[in-house]
């Protein structure tokens, strides 16, 4: 097993050593030791920031990562969680997709000089309204 120092970490990972600090804070990374002032790093610490920016990616919070990262040892994911989170993202990108429809079209809208007066983006406040936002 290979140790890697806070500043090899840095370099390799581009997560900055202030988020280094504040992930084993958490729980979510845990240093081996010191060698003087500079922390190390088990090797594997590499993939578990990767895991950990992968679940920021999908929308998941830094508690709901911790819960899937083992202290120490073999990571193991949950699948029905991945798959639940994937839904949620489909359902959200979907979202994001006929919001996008709705602004191109009230950009493009011949109906008005003003798009807030063109259908396709009254009906978007509409839908937005009655989602509660």
């Amino acid at each position: 097993m290979r140790e890697l120092d806070i500043g090899e970490v840095v370099k390799r990972s581009g997560v900055p050593a202030s988020t280094l600090r504040y992930y084993e804070q958490l729980g979510l990374l845990q240093a081996l030791g010191r060698r003087g002032l500079r922390r190390q790093y088990d090797e594997q610490v590499l993939e578990r920031l990767a895991l950990i920016g992968l679940g920021q990616a999908a929308g998941l919070s830094l508690q709901q990562i911790g819960l899937s990262l083992p202290r120490q040892g073999c990571i193991t994911l949950d699948r029905e969680a991945l798959l639940a989170q994937a839904e949620v993202l489909q359902r959200q990108i979907t979202q994001l997709q006929r919001v996008r429809r709705h602004l191109q079209r009230a950009a493009a809208c011949p109906q008005a000089e003003d798009a807030r007066k063109c259908g396709s983006f009254r009906k978007l406040l509409r839908a937005q309204q009655r989602m509660g936002g």
